[in-house]
């Protein structure tokens, strides 16, 4: 089970991350780009995801993923942090949304953040 400041500790770890509060709540950013949000109650994030593939997510994992209704339009998932299995998982859901939002040049200089399979 993974708990807010779990993913907080991941997202600043994440290369040229901020955190910036936006809309009452903490927005996790590289070089200026969202990638994370975390709702004030503490106890989800929200994720960059193309929407191809969150619609498999919430389908497979509905008690981890869910599409927040003022985000069904955007490309952006939920996740429910106490059924995260475990914080390699956390970092791995982290680190595909940074990779989302990350510009070329820190995506060539972190070739061990590389999705992967290379893609």
């Amino acid at each position: 089970m993974a708990e807010a400041q779990d993913a907080r500790t991941i997202a600043l770890s994440l290369p040229e991350t901020t955190e910036k509060i936006a809309w009452s709540m903490p927005t996790f950013r590289v070089a200026g780009k969202m990638y994370a949000t975390m709702p004030e109650d503490e106890t989800s994030i929200a994720v960059r995801c193309p929407k191809e593939e969150r619609g498999e997510l919430v389908l497979a994992e509905p008690e981890k993923f869910w599409v927040a209704g003022h985000e069904a339009s955007s490309a952006w998932v939920r996740v429910r942090l106490a059924a995260v299995d475990d914080l390699a998982e956390l970092r791995d859901i982290l680190t595909d949304s940074w990779r989302q939002a990350a510009p070329g040049r820190l995506l060539d200089a972190h070739p061990e953040l590389a999705a992967p399979g290379g893609g």
